[in-house]
């Protein structure tokens, strides 16, 4: 059995870009944020972001290049993909991307943000896990 699941919460790097490939589907691409926050041994406060491409296809592209924009914290969820192409000087060049199943629009309605809210997203998400800002400490978790 084999597995590949990416399960990110982040803040959209860049406004989603939406295109059509030749045969007719929709196609959106985003960047995405995610932060880490740790104490080093010496009990300063230290912070690292990993940055995500995230592609979402047909009817989630649409709903993302929508609803979504820059600053925008989601859950995504997918599967991890390695694209390879040459460019134009012949050069191999090779992109990790998150191949989007799964948004969840995590910004609170109102929160001073005028972005519409989708009506119905229940066919593409599931519901939102809880937001906690609180640091998790190493020593805490049970395994």
């Amino acid at each position: 059995m084999d597995l590949n699941k990416a399960m990110l919460i982040g803040n959209l790097t860049r406004d989603p870009e939406s295109r059509t490939t030749p045969s007719g589907q929709n196609v959106t691409s985003f960047g995405l944020a995610t932060n880490l926050v740790w104490t080093d041994s010496s009990g300063q406060k230290q912070k690292r972001a990993e940055f995500h491409n995230i592609v979402a296809w047909r009817k989630l592209g649409e709903i993302c290049a929508q609803y979504l924009k820059k600053g925008n914290k989601v859950y995504i969820e997918g599967r991890i993909q390695n694209r390879d192409w040459e460019d134009k000087e012949g050069n191999k060049k090779t992109r990790t991307e998150i191949v989007a199943d799964n948004m969840i629009m995590l910004d609170t309605k109102g929160a001073g943000d005028s972005t519409p809210q989708p009506k119905n997203t229940s066919d593409y998400s599931q519901p939102a896990p809880a937001d906690s800002e609180e640091e998790i400490k190493i020593e805490d978790i049970p395994f």
